[in-house]
């Protein structure tokens, strides 16, 4: 049986939910345009989210700290630098701040702390 996985189903909840939410915005990034529009940032976040929920499925350490990076950044933008209108909707801003609690949720650290290589 093959250790890598997309997905990993014996993680925590918030683990999985933010490794589907991670390649959701990933897809999302590609399908809306982002990527197009600055296509060094949009491969960066695309690549970035990616690899940390590839990372966070295969309890890697590297993936869960690039996953965090990657969702506190474009938060951090969104809020920061132009406010809710760069995002287009308040839903935006509300899934990468799900996102982030997700990620930073105390089950999710310990998880990691315990588990992760």
């Amino acid at each position: 049986m093959s250790s890598r996985r997309w997905i990993n189903n014996t993680q925590p909840q918030t683990l999985q939910m933010a490794v589907i939410l991670l390649y959701m915005n990933a897809a999302l990034l590609i399908i809306f345009g982002t990527v197009a529009s600055d296509l060094w940032l949009g491969l960066l976040l695309v690549a970035g989210q990616a690899g940390g929920a590839y990372g966070i499925a295969n309890e890697r350490k590297w993936g869960y700290v690039l996953a965090v990076v990657m969702a506190v950044l474009p938060l951090a933008f969104l809020l920061l630098v132009s406010g809710i209108a760069f995002g287009g909707t308040l839903l935006g801003v509300l899934l990468q701040v799900a996102l982030v609690a997700l990620l930073l949720h105390p089950q999710s650290r310990e998880y990691q702390r315990i588990w992760f290589k």
